[in-house]
């Protein structure tokens, strides 16, 4: 097999707690990771010459591709494993870009499972997860895919029950946060509530869907709203339109809301995008699901 196809999940942060800041300059966090079925596609092919080769379908600016999450994925892979061809990949890019839905880890997740594939690693979920992690602390996460307890860093996965299905309405408005600017910013001692992460995934043990969206919560919000109030206005939006309640995702700036039926959705989709088009605001809005398929899906 010379050539293979992958669809790569974006995911969302159901809920987001920092506890502390760690020595190494890490953050400890405890939170709720969920598969949400956007997706980016991946095209890999082998190549007889050892480079590794990216090539772009995007409506975003994703930056230097030799410094790209794919190609650092790519290469650690050849050089973990001896890999001595190289690989050509196609991405086209239908994740918002530096949303806090994980696009690029998602991505380096799918090129680490298809070289496994491709070069007939025989290497376990597991041990491509622990090889994953020196990328970034969202990979592990996108190779298992599913609904998640992440602690650590991120790193330290509990699979837990897939909610029930519901719609998601995701809205990315035209802004860029630094996640390491949100960190550096956060300030976790003068955190006055916490979300009940025990609390939602007791929920999803029992798919209490209300009982999982009365939890969502994200501290990250205390300083990204601050700086940009644009993600209250939405949530707001999204709550005021029926949505069950309404969260940003990672450090944001993306938020989803949880609605009950695709019709919903959809108004409150329309009714958002003209609000903010008047303002001569235009955001990426998606309307999706959660999605506990393989997430990481050869086509």
């Amino acid at each position: 097999m010379d050539k293979l196809d992958y669809r790569a999940r974006a995911k969302i942060n159901l809920g987001l707690d920092v506890c502390r800041r760690l020595e190494n300059g890490y953050h400890e966090v405890k939170m709720i990771l969920q598969s949400v079925n956007i997706y980016d596609e991946l095209t890999f092919q082998k190549r007889t010459t050892p480079d590794v080769v990216l090539s772009v379908q995007s409506k975003d600016y994703l930056g230097d591709l030799n410094s790209n999450l794919i190609v650092r994925a790519a290469n650690l892979m050849k050089q973990q494993y001896n890999i001595s061809d190289g690989i050509g990949i196609k991405l086209k890019k239908n994740i918002p870009v530096a949303a806090g839905m994980a696009g690029g880890s998602t991505d380096a997740a799918a090129t680490m499972i298809a070289m496994n594939e491709l070069f007939e690693l025989g290497l376990s979920t597991e041990q491509l997860m622990k090889d994953s992690v020196s990328l970034g602390a969202d990979i592990p996460f996108c190779i298992m895919g599913g609904t998640a307890l992440a602690e650590g860093i991120g790193d330290k996965l509990t699979p837990l029950p897939a909610p029930p299905q519901a719609i998601l309405l995701v809205v990315k408005p035209p802004i860029m946060v630094s996640t390491k600017w949100v960190y550096e910013t956060l300030r976790v001692q003068e955190l006055t509530s916490r979300p009940d992460i025990d609390g939602m995934a007791e929920a999803l043990r029992q798919g209490d869907l209300k009982g999982i969206t009365n939890r969502m919560a994200n501290v990250m919000e205390t300083v990204t709203e601050k700086k940009y109030p644009i993600i209250t206005d939405i949530k707001k939006m999204m709550i005021g339109t029926g949505a069950m309640n309404a969260v940003m995702s990672g450090s944001g700036p993306s938020i989803f809301g949880v609605f009950l039926n695709k019709d919903a959705a959809r108004a409150a989709a329309v009714y958002i995008d003209q609000t903010l088009r008047t303002k001569g605001i235009e955001a990426q809005i998606n309307i999706t699901e959660f999605f506990n398929g393989n997430t990481l899906e050869h086509v």
